[in-house]
């Protein structure tokens, strides 16, 4: 019996110190099933506990329960790399000298791509920086829609269409979760304007909400199994979109059963029951303005912490709200802090740098290239040996712009600009005459700039470019407030700080230019007419002078199509086409005239051209299309399929890629319909003389429209077509098709 009793003790001792052999609650049981470890925790944690996981114990991190080993969660802004690391309770750098990072170029140009393979390339790259990061949760994707021009964080979103941006979006989910690392896709929803974002009311119809600003963050949650989701600062039919009952319980919750969980913008809650009732989860960054203000508060005052608690002691609100959200909160922690089989991750590498530089050429948009007269041959791509000086004029040359924009702004490892690139591949036959200045961030328009300074640069590049050969113009627009930044709208569409009337003096002495526009957004182009080649180039990130450079020379053949339309004027964009109740509203409210007619939707319904049309990018090759055919010419049913083929052929001499558009409309319709909308997409690379046969499967769910009095999709039968082309408005072949 003695000796029994000495063994027994000796298990015991052994289990005590090496808890492996011991046995563990559930929720440490990585081999369980996810809900049962939620449960299992759930079930062992006091009320208080519950609380404190829903609000935040940093400026970008939230509490875990230490008394149970569960972890906190570490977040960082995102999404085109990972921010560097600030203050615990300060918005002041913490000087770390180990967070330099990749910059990976915006999402505007992995839009342009219009390369499901791009995006998955991005998402696991920048997962794997997160991840070496230890972070859990990266603030991005965002797949807000570009409604108007002057949204000062276009560049952050994926275009117009609502197709391209859920095709897109669901790779870069998908590769980034598979480190571990949550995405928090943003911002959900109708933040499409900057300017009073924080109180801003939208008004608009079901069908566009449905049809236009939805579908990208559903296929975030449906296809791309997102675990996170980014609340809105603006309001919602009178809510803010943070604890929004429509959208956040209604539609994302119940309807599309979303499992992960909501985490307010910085500062986007505003009220205690709301939040409560209304389907938030994880509040961040309150009694701020989201970036600078500091708080007199502590975190225990936040609307989801003791107030909340305070409520659901007294009866206020239901316990059941509190288990809900608690509940999310440990699904999100065991997906990533507490997932032991994620990988390590890896941070500013050669290889990241390869990814960046890939994603920013295929991005690129060639918007035009002619000859500067009928005698010469297109100025692009750019021959050296034809050339003994080239000229470089622009002050986006050599600016970083990986720097400013807002929460994007982000601590490089490395940022080659457009000048070094093109030195690296012309040598010293590039000279560099900056042309114009922005000045300190708060600089938007010309007369905040001494007016000497100004005329000095504009001469000093006139008189360099006197004497070139070739001039490549590098401007744009940059992150300065009120151009490409958050917090606030750009004030003109037309080029900040007298680019225009630098251009035109430019051109008066040297026709031969190339203009290399960067920007997250369209502009306008008083020249158009006067300047040959024109390159539309994105915030490419750490590689971007390269990018731009490959561009150029024709190292690379441009592939990049335009995800937004660009309107020849503002008052040609829909959401400026009515009063100011449009846009920007009232400063309380706004309504979305333009209703289901966004972008290229617009500009074909109303007939109005656009300067350069959705889906526009030229190459340095071309492209026939034979004729498309169909496996057949009805739609029987719902589970019926209609295929439809066209051969493709590169007739030029260089390797290039082609993205081959599908177009879908009715020919008549009982409701409003735009004429055509896109419904899928190929891009193709193709040898010189080869030829390929896209195919494209039209199912009924292609046809439907949300029906307001169904509170439904719907399709009516009828008489549809079939677009297939270049871009929106460039269609090569069509054909028609019956819905039964």
């Amino acid at each position: 019996m003695k000796k029994q009793t000495l063994i027994l003790f000796a298990l015991a001792v052994c289990c005590m110190v090496n808890p492996a052999r011991a046995q563990q609650p559930v929720y440490l049981d990585e081999s369980r099933d996810l809900e049962e470890r939620v449960q299992d925790a759930l079930s062992r944690m006091t009320l208080e506990e519950k609380v404190k996981l829903c609000h935040a114990q940093s400026k970008f991190s939230s509490g875990g329960v230490p008394r149970l080993g569960i972890t906190e969660l570490w977040m960082s802004d995102g999404p085109h790399g990972v921010r560097e690391e600030i203050q615990w309770n300060s918005w002041g750098n913490a000087g770390w000298t180990n967070d330099s990072c990749t910059a990976f170029p915006a999402l505007t140009c992995l839009a342009a791509t219009w390369d499901p393979e791009m995006s998955a390339l991005y998402g696991r790259a920048i997962g794997e920086e997160a991840r070496y990061r230890r972070k859990d949760v990266l603030l991005g994707p965002g797949v807000n829609i570009y409604r108007t021009p002057l949204n000062g964080r276009n560049f952050e979103y994926m275009g117009e269409d609502p197709h391209l941006a859920s095709v897109l979006v669901v790779p870069y989910i998908q590769e980034m979760q598979k480190n571990g690392v949550a995405a928090c896709v943003k911002h959900y929803a109708l933040n499409n304007q900057e300017l009073w974002r924080g109180h801003i009311d939208v008004e608009l119809s079901d069908r566009a909400l449905y049809e236009i600003y939805l579908p990208a963050f559903k296929a975030s949650v449906h296809e791309g199994g997102a675990w996170s989701i980014m609340g809105a600062y603006n309001k919602v039919r009178g809510q803010h979109a943070c604890h929004n009952e429509l959208l956040l319980q209604k539609i994302l919750k119940q309807d599309w059963g979303f499992d992960g969980c909501v985490i307010t913008d910085w500062g986007g809650a505003h009220d205690t029951r709301e939040a409560a009732l209304y389907g938030l989860d994880i509040e961040m960054g309150s009694y701020t303005n989201g970036l600078t203000s500091e708080s007199e508060f502590n975190y225990d005052d936040y609307y989801l912490a003791r107030p909340y608690l305070d409520m659901l002691k007294n009866g206020e609100v239901p316990l059941s709200t509190i288990d809900d959200k608690a509940s999310r909160i440990l699904r999100l922690i065991f997906r990533t802090a507490m997932n032991s089989q994620r990988p390590w991750g890896s941070f500013a590498t050669e290889e990241h740098a390869e990814v960046a530089r890939r994603i920013g050429e295929e991005g690129t948009v060639l918007l035009k290239n002619a000859a500067p007269d009928k005698k010469t041959s297109p100025l692009l791509p750019i021959d050296g040996s034809k050339y003994d000086r080239i000229l470089v004029v622009g002050e986006n040359a050599t600016r970083s712009l990986t720097q400013g924009g807002g929460s994007s702004e982000l601590k490089v490892k490395e940022e080659i600009s457009p000048l070094a690139g093109l030195q690296a591949v012309y040598g010293d036959k590039i000279v560099y005459a900056k042309g114009y200045m922005s000045g300190r961030s708060m600089y938007s328009n010309i007369e905040e700039i001494p007016a000497s300074v100004m005329d000095s640069l504009r001469a000093d590049a006139v008189a360099q470019a006197r004497e070139a050969d070739l001039v490549i113009y590098v401007g744009g627009l940059n992150k300065n407030h009120q151009q490409d930044c958050e917090a606030g709208d750009r004030i003109t569409y037309g080029l900040p700080f007298g680019q225009n009337e630098l251009i035109e003096e430019v051109l008066q002495v040297n026709k031969n230019m190339v203009m290399v526009l960067i920007s997250g957004n369209a502009v306008e182009m008083p020249w158009i007419k006067k300047v040959p080649a024109i390159v539309q180039s994105w915030y490419l990130g750490s590689q971007g002078g390269h990018s731009i450079a490959n561009i150029l020379s024709g190292e690379v053949n441009p592939s990049g199509k335009l995800p937004f339309s660009f309107p020849v004027k503002l008052s040609d964009n829909g959401a400026h086409a009515f009063d100011y109740m449009s846009y920007p509203g009232d400063s309380i409210r706004q309504i979305y005239k333009e209703d289901i007619l966004v972008g290229y939707r617009w500009h074909d319904t109303k007939k109005i051209p656009a300067l350069f049309p959705f889906g526009h990018g030229l190459s340095y090759t071309t492209f026939a299309y034979g004729k498309s055919q169909a496996d057949k010419v009805t739609l029987a049913g719902a589970d019926d399929r209609i295929v439809v083929t066209v051969p493709v052929r590169n007739t030029g001499n260089v390797t290039g890629k082609e993205v081959v558009q599908l177009y879908i409309g009715e020919e008549k319709s009982a409701v409003l319909r735009p004429v055509k909308e896109l419904k899928g997409f190929h891009k193709i690379e193709l040898q010189p003389g080869e030829e390929k046969v896209v195919s494209f499967t039209i199912e009924p769910e292609d046809l439907m429209y949300f029906d307001e009095d169904l509170h439904d999709w719907k399709a009516d039968p009828g008489k549809f077509k079939a677009y297939i082309g270049s871009s929106s408005t460039d269609i090569r072949s069509t054909l028609s098709f019956v819905l039964q």
